[in-house]
């Protein structure tokens, strides 16, 4: 059976080292108190749940699975006790506003209770994942009865909130959708339609669930300039509060699939459901965008927290487990054979686990602070530059550590050998699990082309000028620090070659459309290692000031920098070899050929 240990030294480096979380949280609007003693309290105590509660679940939950007959879901076994766990400990109301019954922490520390409950179990977290979600659409597009009425219960944990988009004919293309809502006499609505993919859609921790939907009112024009979104509860809900039967609506199955068996994924069925408008009458995309960017944050850390997990397990093994000896000579030679630990490839597969862990949590985690300093800074330019940064680093952060995901799960059931393919050892878990991060939320290629299509190239590259000009500034400010040459000059001159390379990107697509579509997956995985090698500079620098690290931690960080910047970091080539092919070599070949 697989461990976890949160990396409990490790998020707090990252926290108060390289981001300055403390700092930051001081200056910000109410989160005077969130000092460093309220937030070491705060993890102590997440890391004590996750590793005690949730993490002894994780692989029973797996075998079980959910179980659906006549509409109902019955979660594993052990999964509706530890949610109440959870709603207890104050955990679901942790970033939510204090009017609504939240504690208003920052979002950077929800970031690192995220964390550690997806690498405790990635199934069970999904339950209240889109509550967060919710709740942000509802704090931001409600009206404020609606915020009264459906957001304290789901702050509090005594409802759930989904997010209603996808239809069997229609996935990202959501232009296309059918669900239809028509106006009754009283201001609500009549939901019909059926949506699929429905995370959380149906479960037994809560007796009531609340589905934000998106469909068409009557006259709505034609694609997405005609959605709207709507609050429709399993259980109908009046003005005042007050809960009434049960509506029109009902889980219809559940999926089976290749990994999150614990986690019910719902078909939803809407028959004349009884819903209230949110948000403007066809402006729904905007409130889904909430959600969306919400939740695509969410399922980074997903992948971030499985690299985690994968990697302190494979550790842990390659460190036991006996099998041949070095090629230099005996590393053991008290022992019949040396730790796969000394072998050359074990250890690249173990350091790609840790850089992308350790560089990935950096990236996780900048952007929580950002989303903290978009809602709570008192100075608007900081304000928009922050929802700036955010907005081009969400696809990043999502693609980025979910494609990461998999390269680390695979090597670490590769270090496991033969033992990686039996369940007992956990891997293929991780493996399976890992599988869907790339996938719901938006696939690889639909945050590609979110990056290089329309933060960049629609709006102008707004957030990209402003994440060279902060990598910039940190290779001037660091230009003469001998410590840190051989990570600076190598990132400034990417930093340089970033800017050419899109602006040659631009002028081919505007003589050829598909230029964009063809650079876009290859434009994301290159600006990605960019990125982790700024955060990787930032950590050594980091490490090299700090006064409480020890000398072996400096170093740990110091190697595993060197080892992206020579191993990892060079994949940009292939990338910018790739997107200089152009749009030729795609689109040549006749459909026809494709046989």
């Amino acid at each position: 059976m697989s461990k976890y240990a949160a990396p409990l030294t490790d998020m707090r480096f990252v926290l108060y080292d390289v981001l300055g979380a403390e700092a930051l949280f001081a200056r910000l609007p109410g989160g005077e108190a969130t000092t460093r003693d309220v937030v070491d309290a705060v993890l102590d105590e997440a890391a004590r749940f996750n590793e005690q509660v949730l993490a002894p679940l994780n692989q029973s939950g797996d075998q079980e699975g959910c179980h659906f007959a006549d509409g109902v879901v019955t979660t594993p076994k052990g999964f509706k006790e530890a949610y109440a766990q959870f709603c207890d400990g104050g955990w679901a109301a942790l970033n939510a506003p204090e009017q609504y019954g939240g504690q208003h922490m920052p979002e950077a520390i929800g970031a690192v209770v995220k964390e550690m409950i997806d690498s405790a179990n990635l199934s069970w977290g999904n339950y209240p994942l889109l509550s967060h979600g919710a709740s942000e659409a509802l704090k931001q597009h409600g009206e404020e009865w609606q915020r009264e009425v459906f957001l304290k219960p789901i702050v509090s944990g005594k409802w759930t909130g989904t997010m209603c988009l996808t239809e069997p004919h229609c996935g990202t293309d959501l232009g296309l959708l059918k669900t239809k809502a028509e106006p009754n006499a009283d201001g609500t609505f009549r939901v019909s339609g059926t949506k699929i993919f429905i995370t959380a859609g149906e479960h037994d921790f809560t007796d009531n669930i609340v589905h934000l939907v998106l469909a068409r009112l009557p006259d709505a024009p034609a694609g997405t300039k005609g959605i709207s979104l709507f609050i429709v509860p399993k259980f109908k809900v009046a003005r005042d509060g007050t809960v009434g039967e049960r509506n029109a609506l009902a889980c219809g199955s559940i999926e089976h699939k290749m990994g999150i068996k614990a986690s019910s994924t719902c078909v939803m069925n809407f028959d004349g459901a009884e819903g209230y408008l949110i948000g403007q009458p066809n402006k729904g995309l905007n409130a889904m965008f909430t959600m969306m960017n919400t939740a695509r944050i969410a399922v980074g850390y997903q992948g971030l927290a499985l690299t985690e997990r994968a990697y302190q397990n494979s550790l842990a093994y390659a460190r036991d487990r006996l099998q041949m000896r070095s090629l230099s000579g005996p590393k053991r030679p008290d022992k019949p054979a040396d730790p796969l630990i000394v072998h050359p490839d074990i250890r690249r597969m173990l350091l790609t686990q840790k850089a992308f862990a350790e560089g990935g949590r950096v990236l996780g985690y900048y952007a929580a602070t950002l989303v903290d300093i978009g809602e709570r800074s008192e100075d608007a330019a900081e304000r928009q530059r922050a929802d700036e940064l955010l907005g081009f680093l969400t696809p990043i952060v999502k693609a980025l550590l979910t494609e990461t995901a998999q390269e680390c799960t695979y090597n670490a059931m590769q270090i496991f050998g033969g033992h990686g393919y039996v369940a007992e050892w956990g891997m293929e878990q991780f493996m399976r699990d890992a599988r869907i991060t790339t996938i719901y939320e938006g696939t690889t290629q639909i945050q590609a082309l979110d990056l290089l299509g329309r933060k960049i190239m629609q709006l102008q590259g707004a957030g990209l000028r402003h994440f060279v000009e902060d990598i910039s500034t940190f290779c001037h400010e660091q230009q003469a620090n001998a410590g840190l040459i051989e990570f600076i000059k190598p990132l400034a001159e990417l930093t340089q070659e970033w800017i050419g390379l899109t602006q040659e990107i631009g002028k081919k697509s505007m003589s050829d459309a598909e230029e964009l579509g063809s650079a876009a997956v290859d434009y994301l995985f290159y600006a990605g290692y960019i990125s982790l090698a700024y955060f990787w500079a930032r950590s050594v620098a980091a490490a090299d000031a700090s006064t409480s690290h020890s000398a072996e931690f400096k170093q740990s960080k110091r190697l595993t920098a060197r080892f992206y910047y020579s191993r990892l970091l060079p994949r940009t080539r292939g990338h910018i070899a790739a997107i200089r092919a152009g749009a030729e070599s795609l689109m040549a070949m006749p459909d026809a050929l494709f046989g």
